[in-house]
């Protein structure tokens, strides 16, 4: 009952908001007012925004985006903004009909991976979109979208493109510097233990650009359940393949790759958990890792170690 009420409230929150035609204002302050969606999305409008925007991030750390459901509180948010950015592809699954529903309002709202060349795209038989949301861990990628990104703000906020073209180019920069430090990681571990098994598949882009052959326990959507047939099927590959370790993720239940473990282990085998890697999202906000760079860097040191 009292889950009940609160969709209703949102629903009713939502259906006023929809009714008012005036476009939302910026901050007495005169900074543009932008939500974000995805903790990385609001780390990258942080880079590029800086100080001239004011920012609002609805998911925070450990918050899977793909179950994520809208509170009165977040449509608030939404709609007394004047630019909503948010990642596409179905990602933030709950939250589609409200994107639309704005759109129809002309409420400015951007769908970061529009920028995208879709041909470049990993397709999915199993997800919604047919498109593997989960573009982040492509940081060719990442750098089109902060450009993507930079330009929006520019259009919305003419008197401080300059400010926000700056702090793009500094940005891609350290893009750049990223990706040259990952790949020096990475070429430390052999080729042939470069298996990554995870929760749910959300490593696929990164399999794809840095050589690693991904396997997730639930299909790329966490909405999907890993069933038994799947646990046994990959507790044999992995001691088919001798994989070393497996990892949890900080926005999926541990219980899955424990199941997996634990099945591993009744084969006569072991495999240990090498530690857990942020997918869905960063870490604690005002650490390292509550960073795109810092998680990415955490990720990868976590996994070269594990496999080693």
């Amino acid at each position: 009952m009292v889950k009940a009420k609160q969709v209703l409230g949102v629903l009713l929150l939502l259906g006023m908001m929809l009714g008012c035609k005036d476009s939302p204002k910026k901050e007495s302050n005169g900074k543009l007012k932008v939500v974000a969606t995805t903790s990385m999305l609001t780390d990258l409008l942080q880079q590029v925004g800086g100080d001239a925007i004011e920012i609002q991030g609805l998911m925070g750390s450990g918050v899977d985006p793909h179950l994520y459901k809208a509170s009165e509180g977040d449509v608030n948010k939404l709609f007394t903004a004047d630019m909503v950015f948010y990642s596409g592809l179905h990602l933030e699954g709950k939250l589609v009909e409200i994107f639309e529903k704005m759109e129809k309002q002309h409420r400015k709202t951007v769908a970061v991976t529009d920028v995208l060349d879709k041909k470049e795209l990993l397709a999915s038989e199993y997800f919604a979109s047919n498109y593997d949301p989960h573009i982040w861990f492509n940081i060719d990628f990442w750098k089109q979208i902060t450009e993507y990104t930079a330009q929006k703000l520019q259009e919305a906020d003419p008197k401080n493109a300059v400010l926000f073209a700056k702090n793009s180019a500094r940005y891609l920069e350290a893009l750049e510097v990223l990706e040259k430090e990952i790949r020096d990681i990475i070429s430390t571990l052999p080729a042939e233990k470069r298996i990554l098994v995870t929760a749910h598949d959300a490593f696929n882009y990164f399999g794809e650009a840095f050589g690693f052959q991904v396997l997730g326990l639930q299909g790329i959507s966490t909405a999907t359940e890993a069933g038994v047939q799947d646990v046994q099927q990959l507790s044999e590959f992995i001691i088919k393949n001798k994989v070393k370790s497996i990892f949890i993720e900080t926005s999926v239940p541990r219980r899955t790759i424990e199941a997996l473990q634990a099945s591993v282990g009744s084969k006569g085998h072991q495999v240990t958990i090498g530690g857990s890697l942020y997918s869905d999202a960063l870490g604690t906000k005002g650490t390292i890792e509550g960073t795109y760079i810092g998680m990415f860097k955490y990720n990868v040191n976590t996994i070269v170690s594990a496999l080693k």
